[in-house]
């Protein structure tokens, strides 16, 4: 599709083709692209708006990246605000201390979830181990399941002893599914702490929990 056509898409007041617009857009240049998508960044569809938040993650510019940061503090939909945390992490080490500012100040699962799966933890721990204590002040299972399966990429780092201890921390959870997690990451541990603790945990009396411990010996 040619610009003046997608400008023209970009403007229509059927959603689906102010979609199609910011689609076609990744046949452009970043700094063609950037302030088109400006231009669709308080659309009244949160749709449309995921996809500017997308669309910024793929064709980075410095205005892109403050165009991010403007749709993770102020965009009143969770959805966009996590896939604006999602296409923020694609700029790197910039975007890290946005991040964390985000995952301190909004508790929402579907954001933390996304920044979660954004970071590449082996090269943050102490920002692993602080989301991994603001998880678990949350009543939310998911996120806190994700801070468990997160804290085993440290497994074998200088940090395992650290991880151990939070992960030993939880291991006693009242909640069958953290159990479960918890012996899920307590195989990449070669420390005897960690072999005594599935020990225990083979003999829960949660299914879930014991068949965790059998995962990866068969």
């Amino acid at each position: 599709m040619e610009l003046d056509q997608i400008e023209t898409y970009l403007d229509s007041p059927n959603p689906q083709n102010r979609m199609r617009a910011i689609t076609e857009l990744r046949n452009y240049e970043p700094n063609l692209v950037v302030p088109l998508l400006k231009r669709r960044m308080y659309d009244q569809e949160f749709v449309v708006r995921s996809f500017v938040a997308m669309g910024l993650g793929f064709k980075q510019t410095e205005e892109g990246f403050k165009l991010l940061l403007d749709l993770i503090k102020h965009d009143r939909d969770y959805g966009v605000r996590a896939e604006a945390a999602n296409s923020l992490a694609k700029y790197g080490e910039a975007a890290i201390p946005h991040l964390v500012d985000l995952f301190r100040q909004d508790s929402n699962w579907l954001i933390r979830y996304s920044i979660f799966a954004a970071i590449e933890f082996v090269n943050y721990a102490e920002i692993l181990f602080e989301f991994f204590t603001l998880a678990f002040k949350e009543d939310n299972l998911v996120i806190q399941q994700t801070a468990i399966a997160s804290l085993a990429q440290l497994a074998k780092t200088p940090h395992e002893s650290t991880t151990l201890e939070l992960m030993l921390s939880v291991v006693n959870s009242e909640q069958a599914d953290i159990r479960a997690q918890v012996a899920r990451g307590l195989r990449y541990f070669d420390d005897p702490k960690a072999k005594a603790a599935l020990v225990n945990l083979r003999q829960d009396s949660d299914y879930r929990v014991v068949g965790a411990t059998l995962e990866g010996l068969v």
